[in-house]
């Protein structure tokens, strides 16, 4: 295995031959599909369908701004392969050079533990190597981020060719989930069971709760209903000043084991079986606590909050969904029933673990999550300390102000659209910053709106920041100046750009990969024709149609699957890449079948 200084010394050999301004654009792309003859559509091979990852899907992800802002960091695979490691890119020269590389070749799926498996299947991640990284936030100059591998936690200062391994984990006792304070100075993460800190100023460990049973009773940990379901994968919580810790008690002793065989297997045990606590619909969930910990250790604070436990299909507290913090050190809790159709926002004195509610949503059909609660910090205006929150109580969801007793104080946005996630927020500047669907449906741009509610003005219409038809993700700058857009659409794959947070005008372009590139021309896919169709209430359905070539298998009608899917919150038809490299959709094309796809929402039950 190469060193990591050889290993640099590679990477910064074959960026030197990629002949661009800035280190991504226009780089050459190693062919992943090996096809044999794609003069002819009908040879389309059958491995194409799960290639992964998809064509045109290798650009830079896990995007994030350094402390100072002075750098972008990612994660990227040089070989456009699943093996990613951390790249970091110099805003002030572009100068890109490779930040961290594995020791030990980083996470695969033979060197993690079962617990990390499920963690991986539930938010269906599948890269390897590197698969996440925090930035440390310390009042030092040094740029470190923290890397979380199989063999341990990782420390990679910008300034050292040699990572250090701060926190040693093993298969048999993994370090799970560990995440920084907000200072910097105290490393969180969860243990055979148990809340751990490790103090990084001393380098001293300590256990912060007792009485974990294996699998059955753990603290810190989200259980597999949040994690599964509702898109909750963390178990604690840092306040916002470091002091203090929010985690969870799983507790599933009465929830009855589900045997998983593994097909093929003759002998018993873990080689041939998986039992799971499995929650069957209509039975108990796992109970679930809510409790409060100092981060130097301590008596646990346990707040009034106790969620499933019971079969009772009217219980109003069924599922613990989102937990924040807001300045001051409240502490608030989403709480679903178990209907999905009443959600509840508590907040509790964390001394005494008291309660009061501040917010109820209902909906007769379906409450739909979301991580738009965003804390407002006191003292900047009239409006501060309370928070920002989506409601769909107009039928879309838009953002509106709430003081700290939860009493809604103003809309911010409204209109025959919806708002998708909260990218930042200028407090000083009364701005809010939001990713929506205001210029179509099967679009998501970047827009900028006011945060406070306008007196005797009239209100303008959300100001859009990006450029360019498609779907956009965003990441903000700390001092609120610049983003990254990451953008694609029907006709070009993900590209990144850097941008002005003040107009939304281009810097310079981080990375794009044209569809002109040889891998493009082999694959013969072809962008789906973008339909709509008027449902008998009115209701305008979008679809998406992949049809066989004619000049191959003639003139209509042909034979045609009908892809549905008609879970909440996953729309499968818009103006994105991923349509364009369905590979099932563009393998059943090429053999002479439509494909139409629809996206319809219907109710849960």
């Amino acid at each position: 295995m190469q060193s990591i200084e050889e290993e640099e010394k590679q990477n910064n050999k074959n960026l030197k031959t990629l002949k661009r301004s800035f280190p991504f654009d226009n780089m050459p792309v190693t062919d992943t599909v090996t096809p044999q003859n794609f003069d002819d559509c009908i040879l389309f091979p059958i491995e194409d369908i799960v290639q992964s990852p998809l064509p045109g899907y290798c650009a830079p992800t896990s995007i994030s701004f350094s402390p100072d802002d002075t750098f972008v960091t990612f994660l990227f695979s040089l070989e456009q392969t699943l093996n990613r490691k951390v790249f970091a890119l110099d805003l002030k020269n572009g100068k890109q050079e490779l930040f961290f590389s594995p020791p030990d070749g980083g996470l695969d799926e033979s060197n993690i533990s079962p617990e990390e498996k499920l963690r991986r299947e539930r938010s269906r991640e599948r890269g390897l190597g590197v698969t996440r990284y925090e930035w440390v936030k310390m009042g030092s100059k040094k740029k470190v981020i923290m890397v979380p591998l199989p063999a341990g936690v990782y420390f990679q200062d910008f300034s050292s060719s040699k990572p250090e391994l701060k926190l040693p984990s093993t298969s048999d006792s993994p370090v799970i989930d560990p995440h920084l304070s907000p200072d910097g100075t105290m490393l969180a993460y969860v243990k055979d069971g148990e809340l751990h800190v490790l103090n990084l100023l001393y380098n001293e460990t300590k256990q912060l709760t007792y009485g974990a049973l294996g699998n059955v009773v753990t603290h810190g940990l989200a259980e597999y209903i949040a994690q599964e379901e509702m898109d909750r994968k963390n178990g604690f919580w840092w306040s916002l000043d470091n002091k203090y810790i929010a985690f969870t008690e799983v507790d599933s002793s009465e929830i009855p084991l589900f045997r998983i065989m593994h097909q093929g297997k003759s002998s018993v045990g873990s080689d041939a079986q998986e039992d799971h606590p499995y929650p069957f619909a209509g039975a108990s969930n796992v109970k679930v606590r809510l409790g409060i910990v100092p981060a130097t250790g301590g008596p646990v604070t346990w707040m009034d909050l106790l969620c499933g436990g019971t079969d009772q299909p009217n219980n109003d507290e069924e599922y613990l969904a989102r937990v924040n913090w807001m300045h001051g050190n409240i502490l608030t809790a989403q709480v679903l029933n178990r209907s999905h159709t009443k959600l509840t926002i508590l907040k509790f004195d964390i001394k005494t673990g008291q309660r009061k509610v501040i917010l109820v949503e209902h909906n007769d059909t379906w409450i739909n999550l979301h991580d738009c609660f965003t804390p407002l910090d006191k003292g900047v205006t009239k409006y501060s300390g309370g928070f920002i929150w989506a409601s769909e109580k107009t039928g879309f969801r838009h953002l509106y102000l709430h003081d700290t007793n939860g009493n809604c104080v103003g809309r911010i946005t409204e209109g025959d659209w919806m708002v998708e996630q909260i990218a930042g927020v200028n407090e000083a500047a009364g701005l809010v910053y939001f990713t929506g669907t205001l210029d179509g449906p099967l679009e998501s741009n970047l827009y900028r709106s006011k945060l406070y509610p306008a007196e005797n003005q009239i209100e303008k219409a959300p100001l859009k920041l990006t450029q360019g038809k498609g779907k956009h993700a965003v990441v903000l700058d700390h001092h609120m100046l610049n983003f990254v857009d990451i953008f694609d659409s029907l006709d070009a794959s993900p590209r990144v750009l850097l941008c002005s947070l003040l107009d939304g005008s281009v810097i310079c372009s981080l990375y794009e990969q044209p569809i002109t590139a040889p891998m493009f021309k082999k694959l013969h896919v072809e962008p789906p024709e973008m339909v709509q169709i008027q449902a008998n209430d009115g209701t305008i359905l979008y679809g998406a149609l992949y049809k066989p070539d004619p000049m191959q298998f003639g003139p209509p009608p042909y034979k045609t699957m009908v892809s549905v899917y008609g879970g909440p919150g996953v729309q499968c038809v818009c103006n994105s890449w991923v349509s364009t490299v369905d590979m099932r959709a563009q393998y059943l094309r090429s053999k002479g079948i439509l494909v139409w796809k629809v996206s319809v929402t219907v109710q849960a039950f």
